[in-house]
């Protein structure tokens, strides 16, 4: 009976699911973006977050918890250099899975899982969306400015040709 295992065990030893896990771990560091499975992308999310939290506080303990886990020196110093600048707002939730079907072989359910801030699609989309909308008054004002700097130019040739004219007289 399998009460009370909350985890996917994968089909495989436990020594052999440490390492697929920490391998996809520094995959999905590296590429930002890693085509996999379902299971192993929804344990591949339970195994990388709290490392990925670990990242936000950048100290000697916390670099090496992160080692601990990973074992790949380049994926530590990438995650606390170049990923933990840009999901230092977040509150969790660092990655996505989107379903990409059914693999030809054995159909199963693959899908790409991904870091949420690294996905230009949705930052740029939600970049756009982030900004205010403002309804003060300023734009009338712009507006004005703009046609009073054309019809002073306009009174300066007026002005211009007026003094041509008795000029020629």
């Amino acid at each position: 009976m399998r009460h009370n295992k909350k985890f996917n065990h994968l089909g495989r030893t436990s020594a052999h699911r440490k390492a697929l896990l920490s391998n996809l771990a520094v995959s999905l560091i590296m590429h930002k973006r890693i085509n996999t499975t379902l299971a192993k992308a929804k344990e591949l999310r339970m195994f990388v977050e709290p490392i990925i939290t670990l990242a936000k506080n950048d100290t000697t303990h916390n670099r090496r918890m992160a080692f601990s886990s990973l074992k790949n020196k380049y994926a530590v110093s990438e995650l606390f250099r170049v990923i933990a600048p840009k999901i230092a707002e977040r509150p969790g939730g660092y990655t996505r899975i989107l379903k990409t079907g059914f693999r030809q072989g054995d159909a199963a359910e693959t899908c790409f899982i991904e870091l949420v801030d690294f996905n230009e699609v949705y930052v740029k989309e939600a970049k756009v969306a982030d900004k205010p909308k403002t309804r003060r008054g300023g734009r009338k004002k712009s507006a004005t400015a703009a046609a009073t700097t054309e019809a002073a130019p306009a009174a300066e040739s007026a002005n211009s040709e007026v003094a041509e004219e008795k000029a020629a007289e």
